[in-house]
């Protein structure tokens, strides 16, 4: 009987060591499972890893600090800056995207390549507008028509109507660093904080009236710009993503063409951006 007994504590041990093997295994492997649904930018994953080609479309909204706009027309004895010039931009996007072609509204695009995990190249341009703003008092300080001035002139007299209206255009080469923020435990889903910075050139279109005299408008190499951007990336499923993006920047554009002569300013602009793109892994 106590021989009986004996066997069916050790069977019972045994069987006991055994399930608890099977459970501490089960454990681990759901553990591990989960530890590579945390985490899309995990080896295995290509989001934000090296070989990534990624690609976006989208629209933009900027705000502009007062400019100085420099003068220079000498047959007509024109040499003056207009101080502290007042402009804003045309989004065009909040009038219909629909019933006009896409590249009229404020636009951007951008194409990078990650050449290394988290790091990437960028081409990155902004289509936007630059428009003086014609209810303003010019405030005109130099030379004009062979005078020395320093007045203000009421721009609803149709003084001045200065514009970038196909673009002010701005072209940057980005540096871009990727951090990763959450996946929220859900394998198709990746938030990721994206910083970038670059220089580059300007590409306007340049239209005016001054004084009653139009320039011959169209585009032009304006001069070089430097900007800093930063926002957030969700990734769906690997491959589609919504950016939104903050972006300060300066550009200094010259001898932009006017009617006998020439124009100068410094642009200083905050923008606003928001993009749809789409990610293409070209390692495995």
């Amino acid at each position: 009987m106590r021989s009986i007994l004996l066997k069916a504590i050790v069977f019972g041990a045994i069987c006991l060591g055994i399930q608890n093997s099977i459970q501490a295994q089960q454990y681990k492997e759901n553990k591990q499972k989960h530890k590579h649904k945390v985490h899309l930018s995990n080896e295995g994953n290509s989001v934000g890893k090296k070989g990534e080609l990624y690609l976006s479309w989208g629209y933009n909204k900027e705000w502009y600090l007062p400019s100085n706009i420099h003068i220079y027309q000498p047959k007509l004895g024109n040499d003056y800056t207009l101080h502290n010039t007042l402009a804003s931009d045309h989004p065009g996007w909040n009038e219909g995207l629909f019933n006009r072609a896409l590249t009229i509204p404020q636009y951007n695009y951008r194409l990078g390549y990650f050449f290394k995990d988290n790091w990437a190249i960028e081409a990155n341009f902004d289509h936007t507008k630059f428009v003086v703003a014609e209810n303003q008092l010019l405030h005109a300080k130099g030379m004009m028509q062979g005078q020395p001035v320093d007045t203000f002139i009421n721009n609803q007299s149709g003084f001045m109507k200065y514009q970038l209206n196909n673009g002010a255009n701005f072209l940057l080469i980005n540096l871009v660093h990727r951090k990763h923020l959450t996946s929220f435990n859900k394998d198709w889903f990746d938030a990721s904080l994206l910083v970038k910075g670059g220089v580059g050139i300007v590409i306007p279109h340049v239209q005016n009236r001054i004084d009653g005299h139009y320039n011959k408008k169209g585009f032009q190499f304006g001069g070089f710009d430097m900007g800093f951007e930063a926002g957030i990336r969700a990734t769906f499923f690997r491959y589609g993503y919504l950016e939104f993006t903050n972006k300060i920047l300066g550009a200094q554009y010259y001898n932009l063409r006017l009617y006998q002569g020439r124009a100068k300013q410094f642009i200083a602009t905050y923008e606003m951006i928001l993009s749809i793109g789409a990610s293409i892994p070209l390692k495995k």
